[in-house]
């Protein structure tokens, strides 16, 4: 297995889905490739973390600011009227 075949893969890997054929793959291809190890370690944390984490309250000025440039922004691609139709 190639590191290209292993990312393509990855996601079925991580989440633990029953392939035991892939898997043993991957276990091989691990076995010898500390760039892939790293690369499904961080995604395994990142799940781990996003599993247990509790939702963080963004700071009022960040949220404020996060709002009107998301409604800049759709105002540029939909205009003005397309603003006053997604508020509704």
């Amino acid at each position: 297995m190639t590191c290209e075949e292993l990312l393509k893969a990855l996601n079925d890997y991580v989440d633990g889905a029953e392939l035991t054929e892939i898997c043993e793959e991957f276990s091989q291809h691990l076995a010898g490739c500390n760039p892939c190890q790293v690369v499904v370690d961080n995604i395994r944390q990142t799940i781990s973390l996003y599993r247990a984490g509790q939702p963080y309250a963004m700071p009022t000025s960040f949220e404020d600011r996060l709002q009107q440039t998301l409604k800049s922004r759709w105002e540029e691609k939909f205009g003005a009227s397309g603003a006053a139709t997604a508020n509704r």
